[in-house]
């Protein structure tokens, strides 16, 4: 699942638990930027935001530095924070939490959980309450793909997270007063466990990183018996120390090179020192959109693409709520766009987001027959 459950820390501690960043131009507003993070997947209708926990969004201005087989990044060390931090929920409601966003000028917004209008301050506007699941996929065919090393998607799947909400935050921002002038950000959120020096919970910038591209051991040959994702989390998404980078770079390689094999043939052929094209791409993990571009709803990995390739980007990249990401992963990392699209026979979530504030459905009812 995208970042659902992504260590044995995540599975301990459901309110810290991200699940999803996504990040895309207001539709209708060019001025304003939207940022999602999406926290304890598979929340009950009792789950609130942690008063132990302070959320974080990060950004930081970004070039492309390389393009071609060689494709990076080159990313600023200054940056802006939004820390969201909740207090216990007041008496009995639990649904009735009160919440405060920081603003990096050092203002604070503060808002009521699951009030739709959110908190409004200068330049920004924040949302958190409960929501239905944006994400939708098909773990159960994802493993057995692992399992049996050969494609076992379904023309028609069954979506796991399918009934299910999550606790989310949304930040809606003047790009340009808060930001500064980019166009290109790249995004991260964070939990941090509270105190005089915050400690790391779990960071996340792509989908699917830590799951789908990072979780399988047995390919690995040099790392098998390692469960790497706790250690990965730890890190800064912006500076990967680099005692640990050669075992993330082994992990990776691996996976992705299993992905490669199950149609058969290599679209991704490994370079002299045995890493993959996308290893490295794939390891300055933040969320990548260019603000100058025009809000699409399908462009995740866009400007990636446009780099891997040696052209310029069309699209924002970024990361839109309905985007069947999933099928783009798949398609990217099985036959690098030179083939079919593939699915996994899950095409749409159980409601579709909005275009207006604050974007994500409501929470779905506690019971809903699965399909």
């Amino acid at each position: 699942m995208s970042d659902h459950f992504s260590g044995p820390r995540a599975l301990a501690d459901p309110a810290a638990d991200l699940t999803d960043l996504y990040a895309f131009r207001a539709p209708g507003n060019p001025e304003r930027l939207v940022v999602v993070m999406d926290i304890f997947g598979k929340a009950g209708s009792g789950a609130v935001f942690s008063d132990a926990v302070i959320y974080r969004f990060r950004f930081r201005r970004a070039r492309i530095a390389a393009t071609g087989p060689g494709a990076a990044f080159e990313v600023d060390p200054d940056e802006v924070r939004f820390d969201i931090t909740f207090e216990v929920p007041s008496g009995d409601n639990t649904a009735l939490q009160r919440g405060h966003c920081r603003t990096p000028a050092g203002a604070t917004v503060s808002f009521s959980s699951n009030d739709e209008c959110g908190g409004t301050g200068r330049g920004v506007r924040v949302f958190a309450g409960q929501r239905s699941e944006p994400f939708f996929l098909d773990v159960h065919t994802i493993l057995e793909s692992a399992e049996k090393r050969q494609l076992a998607f379904k023309k028609i799947g069954s979506d796991t997270l399918y009934g299910t909400n999550v606790l989310s935050i949304v930040l809606e921002l003047e790009w340009a007063e808060l930001l500064g002038d980019g166009p290109i950000f790249a995004i991260v959120c964070e939990t941090l466990r509270k105190g005089p020096q915050p400690v790391r919970i779990e960071r996340l910038g792509r989908p699917e990183i830590k799951n789908v591209s990072m979780s399988f051991k047995t390919f690995d040959q040099v790392n098998r018996d390692l469960e790497i994702r706790d250690l990965y989390n730890s890190e800064d998404a912006f500076a990967l120390l680099p005692d640990y980078v050669s075992a993330y770079r082994a992990r990776l390689n691996a996976n992705l090179s299993f992905w490669d094999s199950l149609d058969g043939k290599t679209d991704w052929p490994l370079d002299e020192g045995g890493n993959h094209p996308l290893t490295r791409l794939l390891l300055a993990d933040f969320l990548v959109i260019d603000i100058s571009k025009p809000f699409q709803e399908t462009s995740y990995f866009d400007i990636e693409r446009a780099m891997l390739a040696g052209r310029p980007h069309s699209s924002p990249g970024g990361r839109w709520l309905n985007e069947d990401v999933m099928d783009s992963i798949f398609t990217l990392y099985i036959n690098g766009g030179n083939g079919p699209r593939i699915s996994d026979g899950i095409d749409a979530p159980i409601a579709w987001s909005a275009k207006v504030f604050p974007y994500l459905a409501p929470p779905n009812p506690p019971k809903v027959a699965a399909r």
